[in-house]
């Protein structure tokens, strides 16, 4: 079996890499930096140990949880609070997101928790839309929701919670990244909301998203020490200039390094750890998404110890508060603490301590001719997408 050179030690390169090496490859990692796992990443705040990045996956599709049933940390996967998450309107009070819903999509439009966000005419107006019948189905989700539900459910309800989870505007994200069965189910259904309603009924009872006790970071030297066990070798610091350099195939897993790489989006993340028994009855659910227009600066806060339930036993009478931002503020952590008591309701005397980290997620990249590319410029963003390309990928080469 030939080598395998895999350029970028996040995580779709140590699964790609990981999984070549058990069948036996000769396989060797360059990563640029003196760390492996990309935005899938730890660090220390308030003598908490947290996520720095990524702190969920999806769970649709399963190839996370099988990978961490390899890893031996099955046993560590979690499920959120039964809590539920809330949206924070461009004008008043914050609202809990409507129950039935996918993306923020709702599969009834008129449902009272759906007219409750973005009023009685703009429901009205989106079950009209979505009455008439189905000629084709546009290319991003964005264009799919204006057309079936109208501007209004698109930015007070769907962009939010795109935003969200995917860092951008559903005008930018394909359908098949969105959901790879959403357009299928839009044809056959007839409508949008006949679609989220079919998808809704199909997926697993449970919550969508899972975690790992301890932090997701934990996936990243679970891959990099089964990879090493199976003879692979990780060489920190090593920049790639010149893929034909490397030794037999090269897999390319950074972006930039096969082709120029797009500006990218920043993101910025603060974490704030407060006290405040206030927050104990966790008055915004998990978190909430903000809507454009909304009187904070934050995109998107989650309250990861009403998320988590190990975390709130680690962390004690302690909260931990995540904020996410599209620009940086000039005080970070000033910002942060604001906007959290706006979105929470309550104030925050006490910060215990406070930590902000910049990630840059990629946008997505056209593959040159003859390369092999993993990660998130190809899979789009989100564990479950990223380790299911990966593995394709692996089992690909591995049939050659």
């Amino acid at each position: 079996m030939g080598d395998f050179s895999v350029v970028g030690g996040g995580v779709a390169g140590l699964v790609v890499a990981r999984r070549l090496a058990a069948a036996g490859a000769a396989v060797t990692v360059w990563e640029a930096s003196d760390r492996l796992g990309g935005t899938v990443a730890r660090h220390e705040v308030g003598g908490l140990a947290l996520d720095a990045g990524a702190e969920s996956f999806a769970v649709r599709g399963g190839a996370v949880a099988a990978l961490l049933e390899e890893l031996g940390l099955d046993d560590d996967i979690v499920a959120p609070a039964p809590r539920p998450a809330w949206l924070q309107p461009a004008a008043g009070d914050a609202v809990p997101l409507p129950a039935t819903a996918l993306l923020g999509i709702p599969s009834d439009p008129l449902a009272p928790d759906v007219v409750r966000v973005v009023g009685l005419a703009a429901a009205e107006r989106a079950a009209e839309f979505d009455a008439r019948p189905v000629d084709a189905v546009p290319a991003t989700l964005g264009a799919l929701v204006r057309d079936r539900f109208g501007d209004d459910v698109l930015d007070r309800l769907v962009a939010p919670v795109v935003h969200g989870v995917h860092s951008q505007h559903p005008d930018e994200l394909p359908i098949a990244r969105a959901h790879p069965a959403l357009a299928d189910a839009v044809v056959s259904a007839g409508s949008l909301s006949g679609a989220v309603a079919r998808l809704r009924a199909a997926a697993p009872p449970g919550a969508a998203v899972a975690g790992i006790r301890g932090g997701v970071n934990r996936l990243v030297p679970g891959l990099a020490d089964d990879l090493e066990r199976h003879g692979g070798v990780i060489r920190l610091g090593s920049r790639v200039g010149d893929l034909g350099g490397l030794e037999g195939t090269a897999i390319v897993a950074a972006p930039g390094v096969a082709a120029p790489a797009a500006p990218g989006r920043r993101i910025d993340l603060v974490t704030l750890v407060v006290e405040q028994d206030e927050l104990d009855a966790a008055p915004r659910g998990t978190g909430l998404l903000v809507a454009a227009g909304a009187p904070v600066a934050a995109r998107a806060l989650t309250h990861a110890t009403a998320k988590w339930e190990w975390l709130r036993e680690a962390a004690g009478r302690r909260h931990v508060v995540r904020l996410s931002y599209d620009r940086t503020p000039a005080d970070p952590v000033a910002a942060a603490r604001a906007d959290a008591e706006v979105l929470l309701g309550v104030r925050l005397p006490v910060v215990v301590d406070a930590a902000r980290v910049s990630w840059i997620r990629p946008d997505a990249a056209s593959v040159p001719s003859g390369t092999i590319m993993v990660g998130e410029t190809v899979a789009g963003s989100g564990l479950a997408g990223i380790v299911a390309h990966a593995e394709r990928t692996a089992a690909d080469l591995l049939a050659r």
